[in-house]
């Protein structure tokens, strides 16, 4: 078996998460792209959106992010994000009320949109970590 990943998901004002990986799904802006071991050394810009991270006991780990970087290079992965929370701490009916004032709040510029997006993040990375 290949030697695991090393994830560091970190934010402004915290270390988010950071242990061993057998997978790393995140959204770029140039689409999703997913990191197994050996996988060749990558920087990416990330957008709004969820990452996730399997271990190597399959344990699954999702986050939401907003903005930030991606480097990948000799099975170390640093996801540098402008924020990141946890599924876990994420409250997901304020998650659905804040989604839901976003999207009456407008979708006609692109703070509105931007808004939305972040919301649809906080809301996916409850739901895919159920």
């Amino acid at each position: 078996m290949a030697e695991p990943l090393h994830v560091e998901l970190v934010a402004p004002d915290r270390t988010v998460w950071s242990g061993e990986a057998t997978t790393v799904i995140a959204r770029t802006s140039e689409g999703d792209i997913g990191i197994l071991p050996g996988h060749a050394p990558v920087l990416g810009l990330l957008v709004d959106g969820v990452v996730e991270v399997r271990t190597p006991g399959s344990e699954i780990y999702v986050a939401a992010v907003q903005g930030g970087f991606l480097s990948v290079a000799n099975d170390r992965v640093s996801i540098l994000a402008e924020y990141a929370e946890m599924s876990h701490e994420i409250d997901l009916e304020e998650a659905r009320r804040e989604l839901e004032r976003a999207r009456t709040a407008g979708e006609n510029d692109q703070e509105a949109l931007e808004h939305v997006r972040r919301a649809e993040a906080r809301v996916r990375a409850v739901e895919m970590a159920s």
